[in-house]
């Protein structure tokens, strides 16, 4: 059992969430930055869906009610067990008993906290996830709070003593592909998307980064019907700010999405801090 003692800004229990239920209206949400979330889960030989903490700057402190086998990856955030410095991105041990606490991260936004195990609170249409758009799964974690811990039984060994992780680029370079909307807008839009510097606005969350910088103008008029939207997606609204969808981007839209990040990108995407820049390449 894991008391927490402080949550931080926001913390979250996620795993890899629930897809394939786009057709009912049910987003997919999961890990933000599943390529962190997988590799915590890894280094304490759980299997990569298990549920784990995502924490948002860090902040956090938790109670580990007995002792256990943790690592935490993604944003490099400082750790301290019953006050001693730990390294990110290597499985740890922890007492029963024992105060682990997070500081604020140097770069980067969210870090994934792994328990070997997994945390098992109540699975909702099959996911553990915190979905902030729909509301579905966990509420984000408050003070006194308690999550269960499932069982290392089975589990195979602990093999891996740390996995490097490379320096958080300052101004990310995120590729796309252009479209499916595309033609709605000017070639001058698409150039300035893919040669000027967009700085990341603090009204971003789960659902989306919002972007402040050259507006994307629209060759032609008219409403779009609502569509399918995809993690990734570059949606674009009447201000012509684009929008990067996230882990908890509504299923549907009805604004032209001008390009889609690679899958690659996305991770990347997810680790965007408030007054950060980023630029896009085809």
């Amino acid at each position: 059992m894991i008391e927490v003692v402080r949550p931080g800004p926001l913390a979250t229990v996620q795993d890899l969430g629930r897809p394939g239920r786009a057709h009912l209206g049910v987003p997919s949400s999961g890990a933000a930055d599943e390529r962190a979330f997988r590799l915590a889960n890894r280094l304490v030989g759980n299997p990569e869906d298990a549920a784990a903490v995502e924490l948002t700057f860090g902040g956090a402190t938790l109670r580990f009610h007995r002792h256990a086998w943790i690592a935490v990856t993604g944003a490099p955030v400082p750790l301290r067990i019953n006050g001693r410095a730990y390294g990110t991105h290597a499985p740890a041990h922890v007492a029963a008993g024992a105060l682990v606490e997070f500081g604020t991260p140097e770069s980067g936004l969210r870090s994934y906290l792994a328990v070997r195990g997994g945390v098992a609170v109540e699975e909702v249409l099959g996911s553990r996830s915190t979905d902030l758009l729909s509301g579905l799964g966990p509420p984000p974690l408050s003070s006194g709070d308690h999550l269960p811990l499932g069982t290392a039984k089975g589990l195979g060994d602990i093999a891996v003593d740390v996995a490097p992780a490379p320096p958080m680029p300052g101004t990310p370079v995120l590729h796309i592909r252009p479209g499916p909307r595309d033609d709605w807008f000017t070639e001058e839009a698409l150039a300035a998307l893919t040669s000027t510097l967009y700085q990341v606005s603090p009204e971003s969350n789960r659902v989306g980064v919002r972007l402040d910088g050259p507006p994307l103008v629209r060759a032609r008029d008219g409403e779009l019907g609502s569509e399918g939207m995809v993690t990734g997606s570059l949606q674009v609204p009447p201000s012509g700010m684009p929008i990067i969808f996230l882990a908890d981007h509504p299923t549907t839209g009805g604004y032209p999405v001008v390009a889609v990040l690679v899958r690659s990108a996305v991770p990347d995407a997810a680790q965007l801090r408030p007054g950060q820049n980023v630029r896009f390449r085809v």
